[in-house]
């Protein structure tokens, strides 16, 4: 079941929800502080067309190709967007692994007639995985991981309210914390991963809320979360001989670093809040 499906069924669920509740003689008031938590689902986007880019000659530009003594292509074997199962492409790859996201919330409401606005911190714990491949004509498969481990956001939000629910938009800025891991076949070359372990961007998305009480609110939501995973490089160095092919153009080594530098997640989740 896609994430979409799973969304619009928590939407129907809520609206029956809805009509089901004893509607309240005062109408609700949706102004105030209150804190709450979530938890869903997180998936990442396809990146069927990724690969790992190389800078030969360290001048910070990763546009190089990285070619044997003879002169040929030693990544002529190519790419996959996994983790290689194997040395060579034929075993294939294994696919990215979605997960679980859940966590705390703080915000703020202010109704206007039919509107609000107000403004939601959160923090989350999430477990999404990505990776990406090269083959060497060795062969050899060097494969580039990402976990994305925790997220922290700070959103708008404004909506429209209809008695006792909110149909909302939400917009902000996110910052995420990624581990990044490196794993080769290859035993001629030592290799020194470097980087950032978190990194910026920003969150967007709508939901449903329906106050259950005046107090209590459920609700649904769908988020997607994209951040600028810039910084993670890996160093191709000795002690292999002078001639091995990251070593040609310069004795220090060769830089890899991953084409789709753009971490993007979408995530569905069921929320509950408290308002004082």
């Amino acid at each position: 079941m896609s994430r979409f499906t799973i969304a619009a069924a928590s939407v129907a669920a809520l609206s029956v929800l809805g009509a089901g509740t004893v509607a309240q003689a005062q109408a609700a008031d949706w102004t105030g502080f209150y804190v709450g938590a979530h938890a869903g689902a997180a998936s990442q986007s396809d990146n069927d067309g990724e690969s790992i880019l190389f800078d030969t000659n360290l001048d910070g530009n990763f546009n190089n190709t990285v070619n044997t003594a003879a002169g040929a292509n030693a990544f002529s074997p190519g790419f996959c967007g996994g983790a290689a199962a194997a040395s060579t492409p034929g075993a294939g790859c294994d696919g990215d692994d979605d997960g679980p996201e859940f966590g705390g919330r703080v915000g703020y409401d202010m109704q206007l007639g039919s509107f609000l606005v107000g403004a939601v911190a959160e923090a989350s714990r999430t477990d999404v995985t990505d990776s990406v491949s090269a083959f060497s004509t060795t062969p050899a498969q060097y494969t580039m991981t990402r976990k994305l481990k925790g997220l922290a956001a700070i959103r708008a939000r404004a909506g429209f309210i209809l008695d006792r629910n909110l149909i909302y938009a939400t917009g902000g800025a996110a910052r995420g914390e990624i581990d990044h891991t490196f794993g080769s076949t290859n035993t001629a070359n030592t290799f020194v991963l470097s980087g950032d372990d978190h990194a910026d961007g920003y969150q967007w998305g709508g939901g449903l809320e329906h106050k259950l009480t005046d107090n209590v609110n459920l609700g649904v939501e769908y988020i997607y979360t994209k951040l600028d995973d810039g910084g993670a490089r890996v160093r191709s160095q000795g002690p292999a001989p002078a001639n091995n092919p990251f070593l040609l153009v310069n004795a220090s080594g060769t830089d890899f670093q991953r084409s789709e530098q753009d971490f993007e997640v979408h995530s569905v989740r069921f929320t509950a809040s408290y308002r004082f």
